[in-house]
């Protein structure tokens, strides 16, 4: 069984002003892509090709695992973001919020501190910690799923995520994502 590459929910340009039709054409139609090809040249063949991207998670390193991380990362990274995306939460996660971290505000401040401390390549994480929530972020492929963490969001935080439209200001890619393309519906789905 191949893998896959997942199609979008949104046209090329339905982020934009935010992130650009071209960021997206390079980031999903290239990068995406070629950890999706990626992965199936290492599996091919083997019984690795058979399994689910989470087993391959937590069950392989190397090569395997940073590509099967990649697949699921950006495929999260596509759902955690739409058109006319930011807001607010629904009642429920808003409710989780306010507990975990006093306010919306709060929150996006806390989220926006993490990811641009991100040294080098990676990912912030809004993730499920029992009945709490909390803010993680990790280092090139790694994610939640490998420390045994629900996710419930995620920002790309890898320079070709937002280079093409912000360059070196990782700081204004945040503010934009956090205020303007959250998908809160997928991330109060993944609650469960």
């Amino acid at each position: 069984m191949a893998f896959e590459l997942p199609p979008l929910r949104y046209e090329n340009d339905a982020l934009a002003p935010h992130i650009s039709a071209e960021t997206i054409e390079y980031h999903y139609g290239k990068h995406h892509t070629a950890y999706v090809n990626n992965l199936n040249k290492l599996t091919e063949g083997k019984p690795e090709a058979e399994k689910s991207l989470e087993e391959l998670i937590k069950t392989s390193d190397g090569g395997v695992f940073n590509n099967a991380a990649q697949v699921w990362n950006h495929t999260f990274y596509w759902n955690s973001m739409k058109p006319k995306g930011g807001g607010k939460p629904g009642a429920k996660l808003a409710g989780m919020i306010d507990a975990s971290f006093g306010s919306l505000d709060a929150f996006k401040e806390q989220f926006k501190k993490a990811a641009a401390g991100q040294f080098g390549s990676g990912w912030a994480w809004l993730v499920a910690d029992g009945a709490k929530l909390a803010i993680m972020t990790t280092g090139n492929a790694d994610l939640p799923l490998a420390h045994g963490k629900k996710a419930l969001l995620t920002c790309d935080v890898w320079e070709h995520a937002y280079y093409l439209d912000y360059q070196n200001r990782r700081p204004d890619y945040l503010t934009a994502w956090v205020d303007n393309l959250v998908n809160w519906e997928f991330a109060e789905k993944n609650l469960g």
